[in-house]
């Protein structure tokens, strides 16, 4: 018997999709978790385990507001102070992929070198 898929499958392959469209954008999974990365260094941090998604990305611009969202908190290990936030969502969960969506990419464009960063503005 096949196991059940996740609810909370199709909105982290969208994820993964958004975040792999930007330029030399790599794949690891360091820790067994999703990382994206930009030359070497990862960019979004992701997970799919027991129903609940996650998404860890540097939000230098808007943390502040970021924060204010009832499904965002600070990301551990010390990174919320350098501004990452992580969005936690389980499967009754609406994941609001637009809104994360520009998030990857305020991530992408904090970490990617300048002139890659440059050809996206």
């Amino acid at each position: 018997m096949a196991a059940k898929k996740s609810v909370l499958a199709k909105p982290e392959a969208e994820l993964r999709k958004i975040g792999m469209s930007f330029p030399e954008t790599t794949e690891d999974f360091p820790w067994g978790h999703r990382a994206l990365k930009v030359k070497g260094k990862a960019f979004v941090f992701m997970s799919l385990e027991e129903d609940v998604l996650s998404l860890s990305v540097k939000l230098p611009d808007s943390a502040d507001f970021a924060l204010m969202q009832p499904f965002a908190a600070p990301t551990g290990y010390g990174l919320g102070k350098s501004g990452w936030v992580t969005a936690s969502f389980h499967k009754k969960d609406k994941v609001p992929v637009e809104l994360l969506r520009n998030w990857i990419r305020e991530s992408y464009l904090a970490i990617a070198p300048k002139k890659l960063a440059a050809s996206l503005r």
